[in-house]
């Protein structure tokens, strides 16, 4: 097994643990400046995305810019408006 595939099946089986990490924020997804186009804010105040299982890939966001959406763990060492809420980065907040 090559070490992609050891790391593919890690993550595979770590993806429950990700997402529970997950404060549906929207920061990642632009929230607290041009959102996604895709992203929508639940009565509660918490974000969803509308295309969650197709997110990756190509999208706009309101403002019309276009950007490409990753996992999150490509986004772990940027910085971006409200990042210090998200939980992946700041896990005991």
């Amino acid at each position: 097994m090559s070490d992609q595939q050891r790391y593919d099946t890690w993550l595979a089986t770590r993806q429950e643990d990700w997402e529970a990490r997950c404060r549906h924020c929207g920061a990642c997804c632009g929230a607290f400046e041009d959102p996604c186009v895709h992203l929508v804010m639940t009565p509660e105040g918490h974000s969803r995305c509308l295309v969650y299982p197709a997110r990756l890939g190509p999208h706009k966001t309101v403002g019309g810019r276009p950007f490409t959406c990753v996992h999150v763990r490509q986004k772990l060492g940027t910085s971006w408006p409200g990042d210090a809420r998200c939980g992946y980065k700041h896990p005991d907040h």
